[in-house]
């Protein structure tokens, strides 16, 4: 037999050393971990997928995407290109991807998804990453959202932070993915994302933070812009400047790591300056002008107007309208340095501690906006000679001698406390041509003007009061108040129709009217100065606004015919009631309607309706509306070619000589402008409106509750200058004009008459037989008899 074998004892286990057993505690551990970790994933991802399965048919469809229709707001432009204003919850400039520049791209690629390009919409070593880290430093969270999935979740979803949200954020991701190519998406990511005051999209946010194109931009603003997606109100570079270059100099670290950069165009980006655009949004004060424009889109196109990216190209030449703009205020500013101070807007506390002053300033201020060159600010320390006040920036001014005039009676030692200026005072400073301040307040009155083409309508400039932002309330198209003399050259221009030239006689002496003849109280007129000149040529009458002329003129013509003629200008009929009292222009007109009508003078005689809105464009630049000005006919015609000429001439009187404007002609040093100012009863409104042949303007001031301007306060010394400072401007280069003289009117001892006129015939003389004062001299007495004997 053959012999058993015996198998071989198992070998007896050695005992592992000392040092490596808690090793093999430990891998028991991992193993552990791994399988329970394993177990875990696998069940997390049949949930997920059963939950994926249940959540798909509800995932919205994703044509918003395909058939991408971005929310474009409507813009308002000057004719000369320049933005006037924009209108709509989304300041957005959309660009195709090919049309923005790679140093953006690549800015916001290492930003915000740096394998955008490699994965398919979720990146899962990104994923990886962020838990990773998130682990190892709970205080300092990271995302790991890729573009794909910001975009998904700003077109669909909320901002919730739910799991439900999160399933429905990626399966859109990869729906998006699935349907959209790379550049598709980055697109819509670069035109969609919000960055801050208001912009959306990189095209919206280079115009708003650094006033450029976004084909302009530098590596270091591209780093700047594209650190503002994670949260743009913190990394805002206006409200936090600091924090906003903290993460500026992220990105740019993020663009050198993954080679988007080099080392010097690295170091050369993080010290170059920043220039934010500090103007306003729009360059020129055109406020009033692009709100009109916006409320007639509005009319047409309702809330569509604000999303569909309509461009409304106006009338309005830039450059006039900031010499507009800059008339009236500068009025405004005057008048009101003449007034009694009202006191300071508010009194704040202030901290003893001088280190905690800055902070307190500018949490009192904040509620105080500046207007414009008018500048709000606190004071620190105030007595009769010396005024020191902080701004909210922290810069500090000091206020001497005549600087402190206009606020005089808020520094006096008797002032009353609600007007005193003291330590805490909110006031208003401005600053003089030579740099020195001046205490001062915000206006209380107002003011408007408004500038026209007479040919074609066109408005060239639009300021509807002092500050937009104060009162959007437009008293260009808005204000219907009373034209005081402005109104005669339409009665005198009645008048002419019936047989009256500039050479006709009418008595400057009083007048009365029982009840019986007004049918209501008596009335006795005055003149403005108070002064009954006797007889005077109807031109004289015009040129020195003398009211018992106009009066006398307005009873013989009858004031029923009158109103009549003045609706050829454009006036209501029913807001000027035919009585006498419409002489002294008691009746209501708009600075618009004024302007419109004396373009009927400066044009030879048609009537031409305003125009704002030139061309209207949708945001591809197809044109949807076009204004082409038409050449002047007859059908336009509104008086007769002769009448506004003989009516030009004895308004050219007004602006010389001893006329209420003379001024104009002496600051402008030209003959060939025309006009009439207007002050109403009690000084209530301040008119001037005037012309050359080319540009219409008209310039009121008043209070919006009616009330006295002050007893020495005129249209001539109100309202003139701001249409002088206006003219000068507009009129600057333009060569001096003569006026055609139409068939029909000859001149008779230098005055132009109607040629059926001419051999005195018509009204040689009015109201002759009215008692009137004695002559105070025998030059006086000498005069009127020579134009009795006319």
């Amino acid at each position: 037999m053959p012999p058993t074998e015996t198998p071989a004892p198992a070998p007896t286990p050695r005992p592992a050393p000392p040092a490596l057993a808690p090793l093999k505690a430990v891998g028991g551990v991992l193993g552990w971990l791994i399988t329970g970790v394993t177990a875990l994933a696998v069940v997390v991802l049949l949930v997920l997928a059963v939950a994926l399965a249940v959540a798909y048919p509800s995932v919205p469809e994703i044509s918003g995407l395909t058939d991408y229709r971005p929310k474009l707001p409507m813009r308002v432009y000057a004719a000369d290109g320049v933005l006037l204003g924009e209108f709509g919850e989304e300041r957005r400039n959309f660009m195709p991807i090919a049309q923005i520049p790679a140093v953006m791209k690549n800015a916001i690629l290492s930003a915000e998804d740096s394998r955008f390009y490699q994965h398919g919409g979720v990146d899962f070593k990104g994923v990886l990453r962020a838990a990773f880290e998130n682990l190892r430093d709970a205080r300092h969270t990271q995302g790991a959202s890729t573009i794909t999935m910001q975009v998904a979740k700003n077109f669909y979803l909320s901002t919730e932070r739910t799991y439900t949200r999160k399933i429905y954020e990626l399966l859109l991701t990869m729906k998006i993915e699935a349907v959209l190519s790379k550049e598709q998406i980055l697109e819509l990511y670069m035109n969609q994302i919000y960055l801050g005051q208001r912009a959306f999209g990189f095209g919206a946010a280079s115009e708003i933070y650094f006033g450029k194109n976004l084909k302009e931009i530098s590596v270091a603003e591209a780093a700047m812009l594209a650190g503002l997606p994670v949260a743009p109100s913190a990394y805002n570079p206006v409200v936090n400047p600091q924090r906003a270059a903290q993460r500026q100099r992220f990105v740019l670290g993020r663009m050198l790591e993954h080679g988007h950069i080099t080392a010097s165009e690295f170091e050369a980006a993080r010290t170059e300056p920043l220039r934010l655009r500090l103007q306003p949004d729009a360059p020129v004060h055109a406020e009033y002008a692009a709100e009109a424009a916006r409320q007639l889109v509005f009319a047409q196109y309702g809330a569509d107007a604000y999303t569909r990216g309509l461009n409304v190209y106006t009338s309005i030449v830039s450059t006039d309208q900031a010499a507009a703009y800059k008339a009236l205020r500068r009025a405004l500013l005057g008048y009101e340095r003449r007034q009694q101070y009202r006191g300071p807007e508010a009194y704040v506390d202030l901290p003893a501690d001088a280190a905690q002053l800055d902070a307190r300033v500018a949490e009192a201020l904040s509620d105080h906006a500046d207007s414009d060159e008018l500048r709000v600010a606190v004071v620190l320390e105030a007595s009769p000679r010396k005024v020191v006040a902080m701004f909210e920036s922290g810069q500090s001014i000091t206020i001497t001698g005549d600087g402190l005039r206009p606020v005089a009676s808020g520094l006096a030692a008797n002032a009353a406390p609600k007007v005193q200026i003291r330590r805490g005072a909110v006031v208003r400073a401005l600053q003089g041509p030579k740099g020195d301040w001046m205490l001062t307040q915000m206006p209380d009155v107002e003011g408007a003007f408004v500038a026209l083409n007479p040919s074609t309508g066109a408005i060239r400039a639009m300021v509807g009061g002092f500050d937009f932002s104060s009162s959007k309330f437009n008293h260009v198209t808005q204000a219907w108040r009373q034209p005081g003399s402005s109104f005669k050259p339409f009665i005198y221009s009645a008048a002419l129709e019936r047989g009256f030239t500039a050479a006709t006689v009418i008595n400057d002496a009083p007048l009365f009217f029982d009840a019986g003849a007004t049918g209501s109280q008596p009335w006795e007129p005055k003149n403005y100065d108070g002064k009954f000149e006797g007889p005077m040529a109807l031109k004289r009458g015009l040129a020195k606004s003398k009211n018992m002329v106009s009066i006398r003129v307005l009873r013989h013509i009858t004031p029923g015919y009158a109103r009549a003629w003045a609706t050829r200008f454009g006036f209501d009929a029913d807001r000027h009631p035919p009585y006498l009292t419409i002489a002294l222009g008691a009746g209501a007109v708009t600075p618009l309607q004024m302007a419109s009508a004396f373009g009927v003078f400066a044009n030879g005689g048609y009537r031409v309706a305003p125009v704002l809105i030139t061309r209207l464009t949708d945001a591809k630049g197809r044109v949807l509306v076009e204004y082409k000005p038409v050449a002047l006919d007859e059908t336009m015609r509104a008086i007769d070619a002769r009448n506004a000429f003989v009516m030009t001439n004895l308004l050219q009187d007004v602006t010389r000589g001893a006329g209420t404007a003379a001024q104009a002609q002496k600051a402008l040093g030209r003959s060939d402008i025309y006009g009439k100012t207007g002050t109403t009863n009690d000084s209530i409104d301040a008119w001037f409106a005037g012309y050359h042949p080319t540009v219409v303007a008209v310039a009121w001031i008043g209070y919006d509750n009616p009330r006295k301007l002050g007893d020495k306060e005129t249209g001539g010394g109100l309202a003139l200058p701001v249409w002088i400072d206006y003219m000068a401007h507009a009129l600057k280069g333009v060569p001096q004009r003569e006026l055609p003289v139409p068939p029909g009117v000859v001149q008779v001892d230098g005055d132009w008459t109607f040629e059926e006129y001419s051999h005195g015939e018509g009204v040689r003389n009015l109201g002759l037989e009215d008692k009137m004062p004695q002559p105070a001299t025998p030059e006086e007495r000498s005069s009127i008899l020579d134009l009795f004997r006319r």
